[in-house]
């Protein structure tokens, strides 16, 4: 262990691995992945230019969602669409004010989304409805519905209250580095020192196998909990990601997932002996079926039965359902003590594994 101590301090690319490789993820998800869609650009064509048109013009001009571009043309947006500049175009047609004046009739809006981008497509789709419904309000409230009162939604958003993906996707995100981290940090360390030449030394001392592993595991799972701990202080205080569990509890899973991803490194280490080898080990190994299977962008009801089965045995699972429960909710045992003897469990299978096939042999 003070040799591995002394290894990490005179390593500058361990210190990158574990400090320097988290703050750029920890930026690259902050900013880069969000499943918000604010300022949707749309273009908006006015063929009617009666006081309720303008009225409906307005409400969607308003809107803090909605980057509106006017025309009086609809073929002034079709190339616009097709170079995805705007992403819908939403039609008011020159006979609108003359539908919404007929008692029995609806007056017609036509909402055109690019459906090259599905999600965003629904966006548009949403967000229209959305102003053509508040619009439909206020129009009913002016009106006074022939003084029948209005039906009053009041709804109301439990854990996110803001609606915000960053609050579930960061802690989602902390799982998907740790994952990298607590593989690398094993995983190319053991190699660098069959390419050295140091493990050999190793073997030739008196020390047994299971010695050998605590060795290894020890400082660099506290080396991964330091990486947590800076990973979860920008998340609450940079991000301002809402924390309403216990440190403790947080504490207590971060390390059980730690010694699975450590795990998992220790056996790449054990095939690979080559520190490229070992990378690219990681990131198929641990890193890809992580940030895909773990449930953190990919809800996980929505595959294939077969692929959610897979599911089961990736740690990540279950490490990003208890950061997203710690983090929007609180401590929930009856959710984080299954996970936790989940992570356990994996861990404990590649401990085994690591032990049986290390030998103190150089063949």
């Amino acid at each position: 262990m003070i040799k591995e101590y002394l290894q990490i301090i005179r390593d500058p690319s361990t210190i990158l691995i574990s400090c320097v490789l988290p703050l750029i993820l920890m930026f690259i998800y902050g900013y880069g992945v969000s499943l918000d869609l604010n300022h949707l650009r749309i273009g908006l064509v006015v063929e009617d230019t009666s006081p309720e048109a303008q009225s409906l013009v307005q409400s969607f001009s308003i809107s803090t969602y909605l980057d509106t571009r006017l025309a009086r043309d609809r073929r002034e947006f079709d190339e616009e669409i097709t170079r995805g500049n705007i992403r819908a175009i939403i039609d008011i047609p020159a006979y609108f004010s003359a539908f919404r004046q007929r008692p029995d009739s609806t007056a017609p809006i036509q909402v055109l989304a690019d459906g090259s981008e599905p999600n965003t497509a629904a966006f548009a789709q949403n967000y229209a409805q959305a102003a053509w419904s508040n619009w439909l309000q206020q129009q009913s409230v002016s009106d006074d519905l022939q003084g029948l009162p209005l039906v009053k939604l009041q709804p109301r958003f439990w854990y996110n209250e803001q609606l915000e993906s960053r609050n579930f996707l960061i802690p989602g995100s902390l799982a998907i580095i740790m994952t990298l981290i607590g593989t690398l940090l094993t995983a190319l360390v053991v190699a660098r020192e069959w390419e050295r030449g140091t493990m050999e030394a190793l073997m030739a001392t008196p020390v047994d196998i299971n010695e050998i592993i605590l060795g290894k595991l020890i400082p660099y799972f506290t080396l991964g909990l330091f990486s947590m701990t800076m990973c979860f202080l920008i998340s609450v205080y940079y991000y301002q990601v809402p924390f309403r569990g216990s440190f403790f509890a947080l504490t207590l899973v971060s390390s059980v997932f730690l010694l699975s991803a450590l795990a998992v490194g220790l056996v790449i280490s054990t095939i690979a002996r080559n520190q490229f080898v070992a990378a690219q080990s990681a990131m198929a190994a641990a890193f890809l079926p992580g940030f895909i299977l773990s449930g953190f962008i990919f809800e996980i009801g929505s595959m294939p039965a077969p692929i959610q089965f897979i599911t089961h045995i990736v740690s990540a699972r279950y490490f990003v359902s208890s950061l997203q429960t710690l983090f929007l909710v609180g401590n929930i045992w009856s959710l984080l003590i299954p996970n936790i003897i989940a992570m356990a469990a994996i861990a404990l299978f590649f401990f085994t594994w690591t032990a049986h096939r290390i030998v103190k042999r150089l063949d």
